[in-house]
């Protein structure tokens, strides 16, 4: 099994910033890409950045110029830089690995709170 474990959440002022991290342990050797994705209160699990295997990333439009997703094979961990935060970025955010070949999801975090007052 492949275990997700994110940290870094918490309760922010507007244009302020937070740093996620995404440690994966268990059985990794299988994983590709990583990324985050976040749940808003009463809206859809949405995508905000994924990145390959190679560090190739792509962003939701809407965190394109102010987040950041990195991540370091050799720590097996992915990261989210999040600067300029805006109350609209509140929500559960979850991280996700994908298996190589298929795409397919092989784990997600438990979650972790991100809260930004105006």
């Amino acid at each position: 099994q492949v275990h997700l474990v994110e940290s870094g959440g918490g309760l922010v002022q507007a244009g302020g910033s937070l740093r996620l991290s995404c440690s994966a342990s268990g059985s990794i050797f299988n994983i590709n890409a990583m990324g985050w994705y976040r749940q808003a209160p009463g809206e859809q699990r949405e995508l905000v950045a994924l990145i390959s295997s190679g560090g190739t990333a792509n962003y939701a439009d809407s965190v394109k110029s102010r987040f950041t997703i990195s991540r370091d094979n050799a720590k097996n961990t992915v990261y989210l830089q999040m600067n300029s935060l805006k109350p609209e970025d509140t929500a559960v955010y979850y991280c996700n690995a994908r298996k190589a070949y298929t795409g397919q999801t092989a784990a997600w975090g438990q979650g972790t709170l991100v809260t930004v007052s105006s």
